[in-house]
């Protein structure tokens, strides 16, 4: 590895970041394989240890319980949904076109996006309104499974399940569950048992109590959101709180062979395109994929940079070609913090190539 890393250089982007004032705190960690390359920084109203919610980083953790599962012959990719699930969330739960696939939806379907349940979160009702809205809002109500369930099979889905990619917080919603059925343990305690605990995370929880006021508030443009009861209420989805740290922990642990081989990676790679905000990337089997147009970087192309993103900014990801680790939070929910992340994400892997 050609070591041109300028931990000042990166210091001074976190600095440049809040200086915008759409982005109110930031902290990053960007760390090698064998550890010799570590640097932690933050700016703004964030310090580096602070906790933080990552956000749909949290459906990365989920990928691992689902693999483990599927180790312990508990459960199959290829499975029925509604061979776990109470008959009343899977009847007319995916009813397309007047045709309905509810009994044809798979696990494989819910934790690749392909499944075509709405989002409940960013799908407009009928009154034109999304959940998102009142949320942003500062409106904080708590949306479990069984609310999720009544909301979505009031909505026209996406697509015929397995056919196209489309994400939705739905989906996770329903693994969580799946999850819960199989193991005979809440999403924390599981949570807990195959990860947490095996990693030694003293400072990793899935957000239950509503009076926990120590994570980083995150922002939606320049209003500060403390969502209490909606963050309690998604766990499987978002609900996990970390640190740089420790994510970074997960996150080798994740690449590195320590949950499942190595060569299990490959086996996610079943790449779809999604055309999300705040930008473009690609679903795999619980696991995405930075789009990076090569013609972009015709000398220095980045290679691929597999991980998650988080609505509020979170972020963990790797890059195989420098063997680079990265995560953080921008806490902003507006898509610039996403932006501005990718952006030294990819300029510090160049400067190592």
């Amino acid at each position: 590895m050609n070591r041109t890393f300028n931990p000042s250089l990166l210091q001074t982007s976190l600095e440049k970041m809040v200086d915008s004032k759409s982005i109110f705190s930031v902290a990053m960690k960007v760390e090698s394989g064998d550890a010799s390359l570590s640097w932690s920084g933050a700016a703004g109203s964030m310090q580096v240890a602070d906790k933080y919610f990552i956000a749909s980083v949290t459906k990365m953790y989920i990928t691992v319980l689902v693999l483990k599962l599927i180790d312990e012959d508990k459960i199959r990719l290829d499975d029925k949904i509604s061979k776990y699930l109470p008959s009343d969330f899977c009847s007319a739960l995916h009813v397309f076109k007047g045709v309905d696939y509810s009994d044809q939806l798979t696990i494989k379907h819910l934790i690749t996006n392909t499944s075509g349940i709405p989002d409940y979160f960013f799908h407009k009702q009928e009154n034109g309104r999304t959940v998102a809205d009142d949320l942003l809002e500062g409106t904080d109500e708590a949306w479990p499974l069984e609310r999720t369930i009544g909301l979505i099979k009031g909505l026209k889905p996406k697509f015929k399940p397995g056919t196209k990619a489309a994400y939705s917080d739905s989906n996770y919603q329903l693994l969580g569950k799946i999850i819960e059925e199989v193991s005979g343990l809440s999403i924390p305690e599981i949570m807990k048992t195959y990860i947490f605990d095996p990693l030694g995370l003293k400072n990793t929880y899935v957000y239950q109590d509503i009076s926990d006021n120590i994570p980083t508030p995150f922002y939606y443009g320049s209003k500060k959101l403390w969502l209490p009861n909606y963050m309690a209420s998604i766990g499987p989805e978002g609900g996990i709180v970390s640190t740089v740290d420790e994510v970074m922990v997960f996150l080798k642990a994740f690449f590195g062979g320590i949950f499942f081989s190595k060569e299990k990676i490959a086996s996610l790679k079943e790449w779809k395109m999604i055309f999300p905000p705040p930008g473009l990337f690609q679903f795999g089997i619980g696991l995405e994929k930075l789009w990076i147009p090569r013609i972009l970087f015709p000398f220095k192309y980045p290679g691929e940079i597999l991980g998650f993103w988080g609505q509020t900014g979170t972020f963990a990801f790797y890059n195989p070609k420098t063997d680079l680790y990265f995560c953080g939070a921008t806490n902003q929910v507006n898509g610039k913090g996403h932006r501005k992340a990718t952006g030294l994400m990819i300029d510090t892997i160049k400067s190592m190539l």
